[in-house]
């Protein structure tokens, strides 16, 4: 790494203002990805919207965000992760307000679309940010510290933007962006230290990205619009999504600098914690898309009370996540990440019981509030497990992996379950079909929520977050924080291994 050797202490003042930075930017795409959900509604009435433009409203984020976000952690190693954040959040700023002045459907979408290119660029090196620049004694309480708050912004999202929908307009809610935006891009030229991958050299896989954003984005078109009919379109996108995804893995394979270094996942453990984060991060993309949404319109809540009935996931995320990450540090992440799942899947399995005409401390406070404390066990854990997995070095690939294998499974976890759940059509603002689609998609939740315990259990070691002690796994990446750099199999000694 490229920077301060020793590293930034936790609790230093140039550690805070990094946390700040750090927080504030990936914060910004973390909540735009729960703000926008509490506004569908709203959206949809005001710009004539379907059900499945109300999907594509949240995909098209998720779709360049999940296609570039390996590309962004890549530039990020090897730009300065510094620089290549900074632009992000700039990007990231200037689509937000194209959102906010959008006056129809397609236009908002094609907004989006570029927020997510800028979420792909900022995500990835807020987070390789802190594993760099962090003193290794400190980083699992860094990490924690980060995942706890960006956390919070993700669930305080649906609160802030039911107060401004309701104050002002859905609009508004995508304005927010622009000062926080301002501020970081500010605080980070002054605060942030300038890092990168040395080792990190070689062309661009260009076309590794190419081929996972017309991949996922044909792939998810086929998915979101087949229930309508199978259009020539459709059945047209889904072969040509297939067929690019299939290209993908090829490429990535073959190509001496891939995008995705495929050997990566030949480590156990960042391949487990990796499983863990698709099935549950599923199942979350899906609550997030129909909590509020079935609030306000199955059970008459206004944008702010839909938003309000969230806080609880706000405040346990802001007590727990830290310690989460401290006890996981502790005693291992495989309990945390088999008990946290769990509990999530208690959680939505008490979201079953919810009716029109229910109470919400009767009914929707609890299953919230068990939701919330599950996920507080997940976040911070399944983080640092990835990032221990690989050499600090090569921590924008491994963050770049992990935040893609999170948008992947909520963008395709959005395109199918509210399919299964028959949330087709205009079905989306009919309180009897949204009360049905709702029971069902949380029963789809669960089951994935469920899956996620047993893959930790199954998966998951003890010891991964120890800093030091047993040798490093036989793997061609190495599997521990203290291990030698990352390098390729059975290639050259050589630094071809990032793209």
């Amino acid at each position: 790494m490229e920077g301060n050797s020793s590293g930034v202490a936790f609790q230093s003042t140039a550690g805070r203002w990094l946390l700040a930075v750090t927080v504030a930017g990936s914060g910004m795409a973390f909540l735009d990805g729960t703000v926008v959900n509490v506004a569908l509604p709203d959206i949809g009435r005001d710009l004539n919207a379907s059900t499945s433009a109300l999907q594509w409203i949240l995909n098209a984020y998720l779709l360049t965000l999940a296609s570039l976000i390996l590309l962004g952690g890549s530039l990020g190693d090897r730009l300065g992760r510094r620089r290549v954040f900074q632009a992000g959040v700039a990007l990231f700023t200037v689509a937000s307000l194209g959102c906010a002045a959008a006056p129809n459907v397609e236009l908002l979408i094609v907004a989006r679309l570029v927020q997510g290119v800028g979420g792909a660029l900022l995500t990835p090196g807020s987070l390789a940010i802190i594993q760099a620049s962090f003193r290794p004694a400190d980083r699992a309480r860094a990490i924690g510290a980060w995942s706890g708050l960006g956390g919070v912004a993700t669930a305080f999202g649906p609160l802030l933007g039911g107060w401004l929908i309701a104050a002002i307009s859905w609009r508004a809610i995508l304005l927010i962006n622009l000062p926080i935006g301002f501020f970081v891009f500010l605080a980070a030229s002054r605060h942030v230290p300038e890092s990168s991958d040395p080792t990190a050299t070689g062309k661009l896989d260009l076309s590794g990205a190419a081929l996972a954003a017309i991949g996922l984005g044909g792939s998810t078109y086929a998915l979101i619009e087949a229930p309508e009919g199978m259009s020539a379109a459709v059945v047209a996108t889904a072969v040509i999504g297939i067929g690019a995804l299939i290209g993908f893995f090829v490429q990535e394979a073959r190509t001496p600098n891939p995008m995705l270094p495929l050997s990566i996942f030949r480590s156990r453990q960042f391949s487990a914690a990796n499983g863990v984060t698709f099935v549950v991060y599923a199942a979350l993309g899906v609550v997030f898309f129909l909590l509020v949404s079935f609030l306000q319109i199955s059970l008459g809540y206004t944008p702010v009370e839909a938003g309000a009935s969230t806080l609880p996931i706000t405040a346990l995320m802001l007590v727990g996540s830290a310690r989460a990450g401290a006890l996981a540090q502790r005693i291992g992440p495989r309990i945390p990440l088999t008990v946290g799942p769990l509990i999530i899947t208690v959680g939505l399995l008490l979201m079953l019981r919810i009716n029109p005409g229910d109470s919400y401390v009767g009914y929707v406070l609890p299953a919230v509030f068990v939701f919330g404390l599950g996920l507080t066990f997940v976040v911070a854990p399944v983080t640092a497990t990835v990032l221990a997995a690989v050499d600090s070095s090569h921590a924008g690939i491994a963050s770049g992996v992990n935040n893609a294998v999170a948008r992947v499974a909520g963008l395709l976890a959005v395109a199918v379950i509210p399919v299964i759940a028959g949330l087709t059509g205009d079905k989306f603002y009919e309180p009897s079909h949204m009360t049905h689609g709702f029971h069902v998609g949380m029963i789809v939740c669960a089951i994935l929520a469920a899956l996620g315990a047993v893959v930790a259990w199954t998966t998951i070691s003890s010891d991964v977050l120890e800093e030091e002690g047993e040798e490093p796994e036989e793997c061609d990446y190495s599997c521990g924080i203290g291990a030698p750099a990352l390098r390729p199999a059975r290639e050259p000694v050589t630094p071809a291994a990032r793209g």
